[in-house]
């Protein structure tokens, strides 16, 4: 799985020429927000022609525009996986799916209506993650800073997308670039609440990532002891030196940290 997407305009050439080698485990080429609308159809080019090079994730513009159909008629065929944005129904992703059939889908949560429909969201054909938009649902909650406002909406993503069998969800951008602190400590929340990976918009931002979201050398050794010692127990629970009590649901939470780390990209 991804720890980073790491997100460039589309129209913009020099980024589009650095972005594949910035050491992302996964390219976000936008077409959307950071696209002015002048700019709209060079930057659908200059994306397919970098497609054809690179694998890449691509954040198409909302769905039933104009733009958006332009968008997946142009690079559909070459991309790693599309990012719908505002996606607030499963007919949203219908939409899209419609018209790029068999690509992989990334349905960001960015509204109060996306929030109250991420479990059908989650369920809809092609969805691989729902991730969360957190500048534009902060917009639209009227929510202030830091991550306590926005802890319900986090909390609903990824019940939602356990409940639909999807992979954990993708938290969203942190956008103090230079704030690596607070970086660190968003990110760290949202593991914490079952998101893994995270949106970046800023190489600097990818190392802190990259440490958050690989199980580090604790977390390994804690899964092989339990592992180990509920196998040698015969599956009966028990407890482990520090004190812990281990289960069926301990055992298989040891498990996922392993599966996790073996499924884990790397760059």
């Amino acid at each position: 799985m991804n720890r980073s997407y790491l997100f460039a305009p589309g129209h913009n050439p020099k980024l589009l020429a650095r972005v594949f080698a910035a050491g992302a485990d996964a390219v976000m080429l936008d077409l959307e927000d950071a696209v002015p609308p002048d700019e709209k159809a060079a930057a659908r080019e200059r994306v397919a022609v970098a497609l054809s090079k690179h694998p890449g994730w691509v954040r198409v513009n909302a769905v039933r525009t104009d733009d958006c159909a332009a968008d997946l008629a142009a690079v559909g065929g070459l991309v790693a996986g599309v990012r719908i944005p505002k996606v607030e129904s499963a007919e949203d992703v219908a939409w899209v799916a419609d018209r790029a059939p068999g690509v992989p889908l990334i349905c960001a949560i960015e509204s109060a209506r996306g929030i109250l429909a991420a479990a059908e969201i989650a369920t809809a054909p092609g969805v691989r993650h729902l991730s969360m938009g957190g500048v534009d649902l902060r917009r639209d909650l009227n929510a202030g800073e830091g991550d306590q406002p926005l802890l319900y909406a986090r909390s609903q993503i990824v019940v939602a997308s356990r409940a639909a069998g999807l992979a954990p969800p993708i938290d969203s951008v942190y956008a103090h670039v230079s704030d690596e602190a607070g970086l660190r400590a968003q990110a760290e929340h949202a593991r914490t609440l079952g998101f893994f990976g995270k949106s970046a918009i800023h190489p600097r931002q990818l190392l802190i990532l990259h440490d958050v979201f690989t199980p580090d050398e604790d977390e390994l050794a804690w899964a092989h002891e339990v592992i180990d010692a509920f196998t040698a127990a015969g599956g009966e629970p028990f407890q482990l030196a520090s004190g812990e009590f281990v289960d069926v649901p301990v055992a298989d939470r040891a498990r996922r940290v392993l599966a996790l780390a073996e499924s884990v990209t790397t760059t």
